[in-house]
């Protein structure tokens, strides 16, 4: 049985035996997986690129980095907003108020990024300063930050299709298109950072570019082929839609906030450390980004799988899937840890010729090895609680493990350890999360789903 069989059953009340479960978890979220491991690898190209430009060119993108994941993480809440809604109604099968519930999104969407992205494009050339980045690097940060704000309707409009389309349990297509996206992402680089020798305003535009060319073309298939989207249907926000939407999506803005504001106090804390540090760990946040993807991949299948069964009013069949996806997860992150502890040295020597930047990459990635089991965890306990609609209790454990265990750790160590240190408190931290989250989703079900 393919994805859309077993999903069907899930929405006519069948059962589902373990091996169907596991199934169809995996049926979902291998092309989520490969599209997210293409996008990072093209996250590596571009930093490759960049970094035979020098290791200020590197350093400049590496220092805007968590600014650009904050702003992002910003817009997020209001995507999820609406495509969980949207999942319910499907699995509800409400295929009118889930189109509708489509269109609303990407009008909140825009509504959002918009103001966003001319506020973040004004401040773009004191960003960089405000991060205490070195002379060297600050003017190439901001073009960067600038280039990157301008573009970030475009890359909400990405976001929202590939939400939407995984709601709808259609996880191929979008994960097709990201893949596509990293090609042109590098023939883009190419053109730009090489033919016109714009270096890193080139790497920039490159990646803007290829983000528009897969939002509009993911834009065309919502509207035109998705079979549970393309209904037509009223794009009128309704007083229950918004309600819901904010229920579900302003606590995972705080969330995201929580965390990109961790990345921002973070890099603050390594620009200390001098330029070697800010690249090496630049470097192996990007290297270490591949591991993350079976965590993300699960996650994505949760969106449809879990999302559907709530709106199904399934409460046993969700809570059983629930843990299969927490269980694949945490397995498929811990192989992917080994692969990264094994194979540091390769990948830092991909991203950078300097020495002492591959050195201090690679230690800082077998370090961090070690944590990526837990973090697989929280990673797909997120999506699972966000398709439940339960947003507030991962925005609460996030804050807890980021501001009462990484930051203060973090800022103590490197005192005494340099670029060691806060990788050995986010190492610590990543696994306090995932027991965290692990904690709430032994509970989450004691109430029954949220329905929305």
């Amino acid at each position: 049985m393919n994805s859309e069989a077993l999903l069907a059953r899930i929405r006519q009340n069948e059962s589902l035996d373990a091996n169907q479960q596991r199934k169809l978890i995996l049926l979902l979220s291998w092309p989520a997986i490969l599209a997210q491991i293409s996008v990072t690898i093209m996250q590596l190209i571009d930093a490759s690129m960049v970094g035979q430009l020098g290791t200020s060119a590197s350093a400049a993108i590496g220092l805007v980095a968590s600014t650009t994941w904050l702003i992002n993480g910003l817009c997020q809440g209001i995507v999820y907003g609406f495509s969980v809604q949207a999942a319910q109604a499907i699995g509800a099968r409400k295929l009118d108020k889930a189109s509708s519930l489509c269109r609303q999104g990407m009008l909140a969407a825009l509504f959002l990024g918009i103001p966003i992205a001319l506020l973040g494009a004004l401040i773009s050339r004191q960003v960089p300063l405000w991060l205490g980045g070195q002379p060297e690097v600050v003017h190439d940060a901001g073009l960067y930050l600038l280039v990157f704000c301008l573009g970030l309707p475009f890359s909400l409009l990405n976001d929202w299709a590939v939400k939407m389309l995984q709601s709808a349990g259609d996880t191929k297509i979008p994960g097709l298109v990201q893949i596509v996206m990293c090609f042109l992402d590098v023939l883009f680089n190419a053109l730009f950072i090489y033919g016109l020798q714009l270096g890193v305003l080139g790497a920039a535009l490159g990646t803007a570019l290829s983000i528009f060319c897969a939002a509009v073309f993911l834009m065309g298939w919502v509207y035109l082929k998705n079979p549970y989207l393309k209904e037509k249907s009223s794009f009128r926000f309704t007083r229950g839609s918004i309600e819901n939407a904010m229920r579900i999506g302003v606590p995972i803005s705080i969330e995201q906030l929580i965390s990109g504001a961790n990345y921002v106090v973070f890099t603050r804390i390594v620009s200390t450390l001098g330029t070697v540090s800010i690249a090496a760990n630049s470097f192996a946040i990007t290297a270490e980004s591949l591991c993350y993807m079976p965590g993300y991949g699960c996650a994505a299948a949760a969106t449809a799988i879990v999302g559907q069964a709530v709106g199904a009013d399934r409460v046993d069949l969700a809570r059983q899937i629930s843990w299969r996806i927490t269980r694949i997860a945490m397995i498929m992150m811990g192989c992917s840890g080994i692969l990264m502890f094994v194979l540091s040295q390769n990948l830092m020597a991909m991203l950078t010729p300097v020495v002492e930047v591959q050195r201090l990459g690679a230690r800082l990635l077998r370090l961090e090895a070690f944590a990526e089991p837990m973090y697989g965890a929280s990673i797909a306990i997120a999506g699972i609680l966000r398709a439940k609609g339960d947003t507030i209790w991962p925005a609460c454990l996030n804050f807890i493990s980021i501001w009462c265990v990484r930051i203060p750790a973090a800022w103590f160590l490197s005192t005494r350890m340099g670029l060691i240190g806060p990788w050995i408190a986010m190492n610590v931290e990543l696994n306090v999360r995932g027991l965290l989250f692990l904690w709430r989703l032994k509970h989450a079900w004691k109430k029954g789903p949220a329905l929305v």
